[in-house]
């Protein structure tokens, strides 16, 4: 193998292995809504207003969440579940 090859082989394994850890460190989080500060937010807002992860744009919405520890989301000021849609 020459350089190149090595250096390629690297980076698929590296993104392999980051694709399972996200799934391996959610089994012991939960989503926590309406804790996340601006810009902060973990992934999608369930409402649709953005889909992805960094695009909250105010501290604390209730339809914005982050993962935290389970059991622990309440003690934060959050919920588990989304407010209702209007």
């Amino acid at each position: 193998m020459n350089k190149r090859q090595v250096l390629l082989a690297a980076a698929v394994a590296s993104m392999c292995l980051a694709s399972v850890a996200p799934a391996q460190a959610a089994g012991d989080k939960e989503k926590c809504y309406g804790i996340a500060k601006a810009g902060q937010n973990d992934c999608a807002a369930p409402d649709g207003s953005h889909s992805c992860a960094g695009q909250s744009k105010a501290d604390k919405a209730p339809n914005e969440w982050k993962y935290v520890a389970k059991g622990t989301c309440e003690k934060e000021g959050g919920k588990t579940k989304p407010a209702a849609s209007k």
